[in-house]
């Protein structure tokens, strides 16, 4: 069982000045649910190498079970550290794909080329694609053999307006989560704002917030 988890590139919270990146807890959670299963994991990034991680996720109200493992697992740390090249990634050797949110895909992942090539794919094959809260944005180009959104007519949540709302950041990303899985079709559903809350529909698994990270790799694996 090879998976492959796809991070971002991209420190830069819009012109706020402000650092952002992936959320540890969105990466962590699904990484140990991933390979305590014994799933293969390889980390891919558009630059490659250390993703940035948001430094919001690393303040000590958000650590869970998963992240203060992460911390002392050296061998995490290193794999982390050396993310592939997306660009050279073969699509074709992985059973699944997971994305981490956190702000940053927004900018980055949102509008890579090689993701966009790389979700579209999964879909035709039929594999398993999942992401988490934030990570919902790389749904926003990605298309269907018939030319429509990939996530028309699809059960999906992400990150809500409200939350955004209420991390202070509505004006600042480049678009919302919730509004533009709607644009595209997406049958969006949502639970209460940071409770846990994952839909699935067909090979198509995604989170709404830090707090679904978990449960959406397990529901993952179920794919599989």
């Amino acid at each position: 069982m090879k998976i492959l988890m796809v991070l971002t590139s991209h420190d830069e919270l819009g012109d706020t000045g402000k650092k952002t990146g992936f959320w540890l807890e969105e990466f962590a959670a699904p990484y140990y649910v991933l390979q305590d299963a014994g799933a293969e994991i390889t980390l891919a990034s558009p630059k490659g190498g250390q993703p940035p991680l948001d430094p919001s996720s690393d303040t000590a109200d958000a650590q869970t079970a998963a992240t203060e493992r992460f911390k002392g697992d050296k061998a995490a740390q290193k794999v982390l550290s050396e993310t592939h090249i997306l660009s050279k990634i073969k699509e074709s050797e992985y059973d699944a794909v997971f994305y981490p949110g956190g702000h940053g895909p927004m900018w980055d992942l949102a509008e890579d080329q090689d993701s966009i090539n790389l979700l579209q794919a999964f879909a035709k094959d039929d594999r398993p694609i999942g992401a988490v809260c934030h990570a919902p944005a790389i749904f926003k180009h990605p298309k269907r053999g018939d030319g429509q959104p990939l996530i028309a007519g699809k059960t999906v949540t992400g990150f809500t307006n409200s939350e955004e709302d209420a991390v202070g950041l509505t004006d600042v990303v480049p678009f919302l989560v919730e509004d533009m899985l709607k644009e595209n079709g997406g049958v969006y559903e949502k639970g209460d704002d940071w409770a846990s809350f994952v839909t699935v529909d067909g090979k198509l698994v995604t989170g709404q917030n830090p707090a679904s990270s978990e449960e959406a790799a397990k529901k993952l694996l179920l794919l599989i």
